[in-house]
């Protein structure tokens, strides 16, 4: 229980979630990691018919190899190198990437749901489809969550990862500010009727002045097919496969034989970041509180990055015993890494332009990513492992997430799997007596570490740098809480 007053069966659940995405999923595993008692409400009676190919990139790989998942992703996608991400300018994967997953994994959208939600059911979460949020009160105490049914339901916080048009954010009027939608692009998934090799051809025909156009093989004669609309268009209205079939006429002169889709969609290139990611009681997380092209891949991997921000955090502050602020600095963290995706995004969608100022900008850049330390940042960038959170002075490290390491006991990532800090100790003098409840202590002299100890949060953040007692407690004090026995 946490330390706020709290009636006996007023409350149903700790946590309720809207949405069952990769997002909600996921933030529904790691509360479950510390027995947060969570309700995930989904409005979908059925997973999604279409299979939309995503891509996992550096960061998310790493976070799902924290918590024993990577290898069930694995068996399901396909690796491909980790290049070209940044307004598709394809370039050799610099050397020297700090992580053990330097590689990006292709792989179906409904499969990761999936397996999220299993691993979050695994834990004891509970799922319920078919259920869609309709209203909520909060009050010092809870939020009251009203159904389409009718049925109120009853919680300690309420988080919204149902989307950009999240009923929760609305529900609470946190302005979404940004840019509507300028221009409107068709994907899906079709069978081709030509050969693959006049396909190439024309591809690269095309591509040498359109970049907002491909044909990619996905199996005998099935290619992701991306191009043009000829305007924007409601989202929510699929395009048909005639007109895939007009404007691939209209920017490369010939249908290429498409039939047979597979799934049909448009998106467009809104760009919009909610005001505040927590409101009293209810927070928002996901696509819920950003939306953004989809350029780079970065947006199912922003969500997930924002679920394993939260969740220890959400789950401390129900456990009791959490300091004053830890739940503060999910939005002070995470709110300014969207904001930077958002930056990034728009700067890529000019570069995607057919307009000789922009061609002339791209082809700078591309000549500038000939220099390696160019070429890594922007893969960092977008793969989020350039990420450093603001914990005060120190050496580069602090903040920043700490690579897989050969430790005394196999892979560090391998002991993070259960959500709690680690103190990585070098010096094995140190002790986390008073946090071994929340903190895990491994004395390793031989550790791959250029630092004499490092504090983790659950989040593999590093927290820490030093070799001093007094110091380190003051850090454990700060993360995770007062000490204790």
């Amino acid at each position: 229980m946490d330390s706020e007053q709290f009636t006996p069966g007023q409350t149903s659940f700790d946590v309720i979630i809207a949405g069952c995405g990769p997002t909600g999923a996921f933030l529904a595993a790691e509360l479950r990691l510390h027995d947060v008692r969570v309700l995930v409400l989904e409005k979908e009676t059925e997973p999604a018919s279409y299979v939309r190919i995503v891509g996992l990139h550096m960061r998310s790989l790493e976070l799902m190899a924290m918590r024993g998942l990577l290898d069930r992703l694995l068996a399901h996608g396909r690796r491909r190198p980790a290049r070209g991400f940044f307004a598709a300018i394809d370039k050799p994967v610099p050397p020297g990437l700090d992580s053990a997953h330097a590689y990006l994994l292709g792989i179906p959208q409904p499969v990761v749901v999936r397996l999220l939600e299993e691993h979050a059911a695994g834990l004891g979460a509970r799922v319920r489809h078919g259920v869609a949020v309709t209203g909520l009160e909060q009050d010092d105490q809870g939020v009251t969550v009203e159904l389409a049914d009718g049925q109120r339901l009853r919680s300690r916080y309420l988080v919204g990862c149902d989307g950009g048009r999240s009923t929760v954010r609305k529900l609470l009027g946190v302005g979404f500010p940004g840019e509507p939608s300028r221009t409107g692009t068709l994907m899906g998934e079709m069978e081709v009727g030509v050969p693959q090799e006049e396909v190439a051809a024309k591809v690269a025909e095309v591509r040498a002045t359109q970049q907002r156009f491909w044909l990619r093989p996905f199996g005998p004669r099935i290619y992701s097919v991306v191009v043009p609309a000829a305007g924007v268009g409601e989202r929510a209205t699929p395009p048909t496969i005639e007109e895939f079939r007009h404007q691939l006429r209209a920017v490369a002169g010939t249908d290429f034989g498409v039939h047979s889709p597979r799934w049909l969609s448009r998106f467009g290139d809104a760009t919009r970041l909610a005001e505040h990611y927590r409101v009293g009681r209810v927070l928002l997380a996901g696509d819920a509180a950003h939306i953004h092209p989809p350029i780079g891949g970065q947006g199912l991997n922003l969500g997930l990055q924002d679920a394993f921000n939260l969740g220890w955090k959400l789950a401390a502050q129900i456990r009791g015993g959490a300091p004053k602020t830890l739940l503060d600095t999910y939005e002070a963290e995470r709110r300014p890494v969207a904001a930077d995706v958002l930056e990034n995004t728009r700067a890529q969608t000019e570069l995607l332009s057919t307009e000789p100022g922009a061609r002339a900008v791209r082809r700078l850049l591309s000549e500038l990513m000939d220099f390696d330390e160019v070429n890594r940042y922007l893969l960092e960038k977008i793969t989020a492992t350039r990420i450093r959170y603001d914990f005060g002075d120190g050496p580069d490290l602090l903040g920043r997430r700490l690579p897989d390491l050969d430790v005394e006991q196999g892979r560090l990532y391998d002991l993070l799997r259960h959500g709690r800090g680690l103190l990585l100790d070098r010096t094995a003098h140190l002790t986390v007596d008073g946090w071994s409840d929340r903190v895990d202590h491994l004395a390793d002299p031989a550790a791959a570490l250029d630092a004499p100890c490092v504090l983790l949060r659950p989040d593999g953040h590093v927290a820490w740098i030093g070799d001093d007692q007094r110091s380190l407690d003051d850090r454990l004090a700060r993360w995770f809480g007062e000490r204790t026995g």
